[in-house]
């Protein structure tokens, strides 16, 4: 993102597949939640793909390894490699190869995914605190952690050991909701010990390096269900980004966002990479998109028109986000969002 604040959605003439060469796309709640696929997700990435963009796939969730979730994709009907899956493990795991010697050991809390990362990297996975670590890391490792791995990792790291984490996502989707993640975790051992971790994963630099390290993207295009990963580590890293509303964000998340996660596009979902984005207008004191008008009257977020939701939130996100400027929009937009739809 430029150094200006974002004030609506940007257009594109084209198809985001065609106006970008590769799509970084987020996993959990973009293209599967809960293992199963998110509607229209397949199809989508599918016509993409043939239509000559490169998909990779970037996820905070260190539990699986890459050919574990290629082989999950694949299974979706979404072929897919291991080298086109980069996780936060990966990410973290060359975070702390740049900071320990060659060899080193490593109390790991979480899954496989973080063990064979930190095996790539020349790094000795071991469980205990008493196994003479050098490095603490914590990644997800699932809903069924035991919680006396929370324990090792506060001993080590009370013990003054440097401490890694691979993402502090707070939450994960499943296919029954809303779970804990990573960062629920991590707070546990920060509580514990007082200490700070140093995190590699989305929105920050050590996740946008490691993508663009093994993708070799040009015109990255960062597709996500996130403001505050996804989004906020586009804007970081200087790319475009498209949020999808098939995860954690929903709309009136998205209007209410301060400029850090405001994203370059929006749709309801992965079809919106085989389209063109409409413009946003300014028009008569609000904002034009397709058949919607939307505008701050009186202190509150009103829509008038018809025509597609999408465009009802474009200009919503429009007069909302130039509202707010650089903070954020506090005004209520329930009967705005209601009346275009969503």
């Amino acid at each position: 993102m430029s150094q200006r604040t974002r004030t609506r959605p940007d257009k594109s003439a084209r198809a985001l597949s065609e106006a970008y060469d590769t799509a970084l796309l987020d996993l959990d709640g973009v293209v599967y939640a809960g293992g199963v696929a998110v509607a229209h997700a397949v199809d989508a990435l599918g016509v993409a793909r043939e239509g000559g963009m490169h998909l990779a796939y970037v996820t905070n969730n260190a539990l699986r390894t890459p050919d574990a979730v290629a082989e999950h994709l694949t299974e979706l009907g979404v072929p897919a490699v291991a080298s086109d899956v980069i996780t936060s493990a990966q990410a973290v795991a060359r975070l702390i190869a740049d900071q320990v010697p060659a060899g080193s050991r490593v109390l790991v809390v979480g899954g496989d995914g973080l063990r064979i990362a930190l095996r790539e990297r020349g790094l000795v996975p071991v469980e205990s605190a008493d196994d003479d670590p050098v490095a603490v890391v914590q990644g997800y490792g699932g809903p069924d952690l035991a919680w006396g791995r929370f324990a090792e990792a506060s001993y080590a790291v009370a013990r003054g050991l440097p401490w890694f984490a691979s993402n502090t996502d707070l939450t994960i989707p499943s296919a029954r909701g809303i779970a804990p993640g990573n960062g629920a975790a991590v707070e546990v051992v920060r509580i514990a010990t007082g200490a700070e971790p140093q995190v590699a994963g989305k929105p920050l630099p050590p996740m946008h390096r490691e993508t663009i390290l093994r993708t070799g993207a040009e015109r990255p295009l960062v597709v996500g269900d996130r403001l505050d990963t996804d989004i906020e580590g586009a804007n970081v890293g200087g790319v475009d980004s498209l949020l999808v509303l098939t995860g954690v964000t929903d709309a009136a998340q998205l209007l209410s966002a301060a400029p850090k996660y405001r994203p370059t596009y929006v749709d309801a979902d992965l079809r919106g990479l085989l389209t063109g984005q409409p413009e946003v207008a300014a028009h008569d004191g609000g904002f034009v998109c397709g058949g919607w008008t939307a505008a701050v009257r009186d202190g509150e977020l009103v829509a008038d028109g018809e025509g597609a939701a999408m465009d009802g939130l474009r200009a919503l996100c429009a007069a909302a986000w130039t509202y707010a400027g650089d903070g954020t929009c506090g005004l209520d937009a329930g009967k705005a969002l209601e009346r275009v739809g969503l």
